[in-house]
């Protein structure tokens, strides 16, 4: 850990008192653990990793760190992968879908349009899919030891149900008549068929209509709930209601089944929300009920404060040092991708290397990190050889590795190797791997591949994903192509694709790249007020940083303002643009510091030379006498 600490720092090494031995780390799947997997969240990047020095029983800046007993295991997920086209801080979309889940069932026809949230409504930049999609098994809700044939069921890649499609047909009003019909056509219901039913509901995001199934299952007294149970009926509240709820429903929960199992649900969708204060409560509300601290809770920890305060990543790093919490593939691929948009190569490479000597090799997700770096630090040749060793000795034996690959080599402008492996794919593509290849040849500006492979998907899929038009969208925004946006947002509606929080990105930044930034405002307004699911940040961003340009005060003023109203607070990229918008207006911003410490946040070194700017404009008594 002290070697992790020191490729993470190097800054740091003043500060370690003692050297602990090399450990190795369980690279294995937590299914088994009980680990939560499919946490959404969006937020702020600020800072950058520095020294800390915190004892494990000792406050560091509000949080406590409490002492381990006992650990868990963490399967790498699809954080990593970002597609920004830099590597600065004031990045939002931090993660891709480099390494979406594959499609392996078709949906039906029928969407849940009743539900909060629908697949299509949450970006793959801002998801946490475990590898092995088993979102509810490894909730708890399937007991292998017990069911055996459940454990074969949930490893078979399209592991589906016959109750699961009636739920995907009916509306979420009618589900409980639907299961109590089930019942009593004599239908099994045992914890097997359940556990297929959520693990494809949660696939899909359907969160409201598996919440109203588990919720039906609880009031029928049709499963001997245990605490991981409670724990995956409390992470649906959660997502469907929001933290307020959650917390409430664990007053509910039997006292001896409230473990630590279902505070750390909550500390993950505490994360999810990017909700600091409640996260760094509930941390600390695990360590006051006296359970152990898993490497999952400090991976939480980890993905927060690399949002938020890149400060405190030392701090937690020392912490789990100390109290001899092993490091998962999870928090060196974490590590790794925060070094590498600080576009410290070495120091990047060298967490590689430290995760090496660990026991784990890099998997695809952390090789395309790798790759996605070494191309945006210009260091191509280092870029071809990951993708190489990511190709393997035959890429159609390594199927997996072509959605992370058509995107790369576009950004590296290798057409032929796109085209390559594209047609390893083509006859039977899975979705993410079309939406890869349009979002690579759009990098490659070949709008009419991109449009060919829309096309196809059109033909092959009796209702596509509205991803599919999302990600055409985009490429016609990046391409200023306002018109045949404009088209195919019509048409995306006459078929009766639902529009989200995506589709509203694409089209802000369409409107944006074309000078429509009043419109593209609008549309955001617009968005805001009429649906239940706020916008991205990335899509007032969009807006703000055009205003910024335009040295706009008044409407960058109004949207920092909207953001706060809809929860999108603390964040140093908003507090940059808001600056740069003064900047850019040559108007002095007064009492910018206070409002920045009034939430919490402080001047990292580029905010601090905005500042300075500003200042630069204030006027004197001469100044003003000569005016």
């Amino acid at each position: 850990m002290w070697t992790l600490r020191r490729a993470a720092n190097p800054m740091s090494w003043n500060y370690c008192h003692r050297i602990l031995a090399t450990r190795s780390c369980s690279a294995k799947s937590d299914i088994r653990s009980g680990n939560l997997v499919s946490t959404e969240w969006n937020g702020e990047q600020g800072g950058c990793i520095t020294a800390g020095n915190i004892s494990p029983n000792s406050t560091s800046n509000g949080i406590f760190f409490p002492k381990m007993s006992s650990l868990g295991s963490r399967n790498f997920s699809s954080h990593f992968g970002a597609k920004s086209s830099n590597i600065e801080d004031n990045s939002e979309n931090e993660f891709s879908d480099l390494d979406l889940p594959p499609e392996t069932f078709k949906v039906s026809d029928k969407e849940d349009s009743e539900d909060g949230l629908s697949e299509d409504d949450i970006p793959a930049v801002d998801k946490e899919v475990d590898k092995d999609e088993d979102a509810d098994h490894s909730l708890g809700l399937l007991d292998a030891e017990k069911d055996t044939n459940v454990e074969k069921a949930l490893n078979k890649k399209n592991a589906t149900s016959p109750l699961f499609k009636i739920l995907m047909e009916v509306p979420r009003l009618s589900i409980n008549s639907a299961l109590d019909k089930w019942v009593e056509e004599g239908n099994a219901l045992g914890r097997g068929e359940i556990s297929i039913v959520m693990l494809n509901l949660r696939k899909w995001r359907f969160y409201g209509k598996a919440l109203q199934f588990v919720e039906w299952l609880e009031e029928n007294k049709r499963l001997e709930f245990t605490e991981r149970d409670y724990a995956s009926h409390l992470d649906l509240v959660s997502k469907v209601h929001g933290i307020h709820t959650a917390e409430k429903y664990i007053q509910k929960i039997p006292k001896p089944l409230r473990g630590e199992v279902i505070y750390r649900t909550l500390l993950a969708n505490c994360v999810a929300a990017g909700n600091v204060k409640k996260a760094e409560e509930v941390f600390n509300k695990i360590r006051d009920l006296g359970f152990p601290i898993t490497t999952f809770s400090s991976n939480q920890l980890l993905l927060l404060y690399k949002r938020v305060d890149r400060k405190k990543i030392a701090d937690v790093l020392l912490m789990m040092e100390k109290e001899n919490v092993k490091p998962s593939l999870f928090t060196y691929g974490l590590l790794i991708d925060i070094k590498g948009r600080s576009n410290d190569i070495s120091g990047m490479e060298q967490i590689v290397e430290t995760m090496k000597a660990e026991g784990m090799e890099p998997d695809l997700t952390i090789q395309a990190v790798l790759a996605k770096h070494y191309i945006y630090g210009g260091l191509n040749e280092k870029a071809e050889s990951v993708l190489k060793e990511m190709e393997g000795d035959n890429i159609k034996d390594n199927r997996n590795a072509c959605k992370s690959l058509l995107p790369l080599y576009a950004a590296l402008g290798k057409a032929e190797d796109v085209e390559r492996i594209w047609k390893v794919v083509q006859a039977h593509p899975r979705l993410d791997e079309c939406l890869a290849a349009i979002e690579a040849w759009g990098k490659l500006d070949n709008v009419e591949n991109a449009e060919k492979v829309f096309e196809d998907m059109m033909r092959s899929w009796k209702r596509p994903s509205s991803k599919c038009y999302n990600a055409l969208l985009k490429v016609y925004a990046n391409h200023k192509l306002l018109s045949k946006g404009k088209e195919l947002a019509k048409r995306m509606s006459d078929n009766g694709c639902r529009i989200g929080p995506l589709t509203w990105d694409a089209l802000v930044k369409l409107y944006v790249e074309a000078g429509e930034v009043e419109k593209a405002d609008s549309i955001l307004q617009k968005a805001s007020q009429h649906n239940q699911i706020k916008p991205l940040y990335s899509s007032y961003m969009t807006v703000m940083d055009q205003y910024a340009k335009m040295g706009d005060i008044h409407n960058a003023e109004k949207i920092f303002h909207r953001l706060r109203q809809i929860g999108y607070a603390g964040r140093m990229r908003q507090f940059q643009l808001l600056l740069q918008a003064y900047i850019n207006a040559k108007t002095p911003a007064y009492g910018f510091r206070e409002r920045m410490k009034a939430d919490n946040m402080f001047p990292n070194k580029s905010v601090a030379a905005q500042l300075a700017a500003v200042d630069a404009f204030r006027k004197t008594q001469i100044s003003e006498l000569l005016d």
